[in-house]
């Protein structure tokens, strides 16, 4: 996975943990997911790289994502920046980080002080793309006037409850990435009764039909998060799922918002 290329589909990694974890991701991989995505404020890089070692998939065959932020440093400098990049490549188990994403926007976050940093680190072959999440319009447009280096994606919350049609539409403009997190709504897609009916329509749960309606958009990555092996395999199905438009335009049309992650730094 050495383009520039996000896989369509990605397994999401937060709150995976210990041994269930690490076999969680090497379940994934077993089953087909070549996009992994993790976070130092995840906790559990280490877990991930495990569960990579475990799969025993050729290194150049998957694509592997993290984050940072500036959580609990008092600034930003390059000198942390590297830091992490170093503490993640070692816990992850990779010479490279495939993308790079900076987590937040703080208040700490300095487009200026981060991305020549991230710049020299892809430069030097520690990390191969730049990314940044949970940006708004206007700190992405700060970021792609900072950054010398592409900026290939923005993660951030996205499912059929929050559909995000204006940063889509920034994003698509520039050909950028939106890569969607909590693409199920944490759990909340199973309640919406339009949801509910092109599910039976198709024989399949509304987790899928979610999925495939992420997947619908050319530059839309889901990345959903599961443990068990029957919801890995479940959520990998939705590259299968073909909705027509009367579905696409149902979902579209859903009259109802519901934003899951909305920190006080940030919103």
């Amino acid at each position: 996975m050495r383009g520039a290329n996000i896989p369509r589909l990605g397994y999401g990694t937060y709150d995976v943990r210990g041994e269930t974890g690490a076999e969680s991701v090497a379940t994934a991989i077993d089953v087909g997911y070549r996009h992994v995505d993790t976070a130092r404020m995840y906790e559990n890089e280490d877990v991930v790289g495990e569960g990579i070692r475990r799969s025993g998939i050729d290194r150049d065959d998957l694509f592997v994502a993290t984050k940072f932020g500036h959580f609990t440093e008092p600034e930003p400098t390059p000198e942390y920046v590297r830091a992490a990049v170093a503490e993640s490549r070692e816990a992850l188990g990779v010479d490279a980080i495939d993308l790079l994403y900076v987590h937040w926007p703080t208040d700490d976050y300095d487009p200026e002080v981060v991305f020549p940093v991230m710049n020299d680190l892809r430069d030097e072959g520690a990390i191969r793309h730049l990314g940044v999440s949970n940006f708004t319009v206007d700190h992405l447009r700060d970021a792609l006037a900072v950054s010398d280096a592409p900026i290939l994606a923005n993660q951030v919350e996205m499912h059929p409850l929050l559909q995000q049609e204006e940063l889509l539409d920034f994003l698509r403009d520039r050909d950028l990435t939106l890569v969607a997190y909590s693409p199920l709504a944490q759990g909340n897609v199973f309640d919406v009764p339009v949801l509910r009916e092109i599910a039976a329509k198709h024989g399949v749960s509304e987790a899928r039909v979610s999925l495939a309606w992420l997947l619908s958009k050319e530059n839309v990555v889901p990345i959903p998060k599961a443990t068990s092996e029957e919801h890995v395999r479940d959520n990998y199905a939705a590259l299968d799922l073909e909705l027509d438009d009367e579905d696409v335009a149902r979902i579209e049309s859903i009259d109802r918002t519901m934003r899951l992650e909305s920190p006080d730094f940030m919103w």
